[in-house]
């Protein structure tokens, strides 16, 4: 996105006063331009959402407004003025307002009171960037892979899957090693023929069509380790 020379800054806080002091902040900045404030939903939706309200190249803003949730209406200036970039400036760190705002369109998620400046991170975001505060990214990062975990853990398993033999799950193990077919039978002591009619079971069961798919399923649905733990 190309960063104009001044930059027309909305500003949102919990309190008039609160918006007002970054009001005050961020208009001494020569690059910056205030288009108005709110400190109630109110106000804001007045402002962002209705016919011939200002036109904003950024918005800061915090989660809640005297009380209220607005992450629905950030959403909605999102869609309103595409080209208008959204920096959250808060003191929340819940995991779960992080990610409504950040899916509402926030490009941005500053805590009041880290070392990395409002006005810099205004400038980081509108030349292209994504400011984040430390806290909140490491929070965001693992909400991630415990959501991927546990979709991993809660993942459909196959009605058939229970149904394994022994000798199937035997040969699903080696087949996990990279061992060829032919090895498998000598390994098992079984003829070729018997090990490929096995795998077909396996592939059945587990509804894949190849090696890498049953050894991908079985791990994910815990079969091999329930197995030979």
């Amino acid at each position: 996105m190309t960063q104009s020379k001044t930059i027309r800054v909305y500003v949102t806080a919990d309190t008039e006063a609160e918006a007002l002091r970054i009001v005050d902040r961020l208009g001494a900045d020569p690059d910056i331009r205030i288009a108005g404030y709110a400190s109630t939903r109110a106000k804001m939706e007045e402002d962002l959402t209705q016919p011939g309200g200002p036109k904003v190249d950024l918005l800061v803003t915090d989660v809640v407004l005297s009380g209220v949730d607005v992450t629905p209406v950030v959403a909605r200036v999102r869609r309103l003025q595409e080209d208008t970039d959204i920096l959250v400036y808060t003191t929340n760190t819940s995991d779960s307002t992080v990610m409504r705002a950040i899916l509402a369109g926030a490009m941005g998620y500053l805590l009041k009171g880290d070392q990395e400046d409002l006005e810099t991170s205004i400038r980081l975001l509108r030349g292209g960037g994504s400011p984040v505060s430390p806290v909140v990214a490491r929070n965001v990062l693992r909400a991630i892979q415990t959501r991927s975990l546990n979709m991993r853990q809660t993942r459909r398993r196959p009605t058939e899957a229970n149904d394994l033999s022994q000798r199937e799950t035997e040969i699903l193990s080696l087949l996990a090693k990279g061992i060829s077919f032919a090895d498998i039978a000598q390994i098992l002591s079984i003829s070729p023929h018997t090990v490929t009619a096995h795998i077909k079971k396996i592939y059945r069961k587990l509804q894949v069509h190849s090696r890498g798919e049953a050894v991908y399923e079985a791990t994910c649905l815990g079969i091999l380790q329930e197995r030979f733990n």
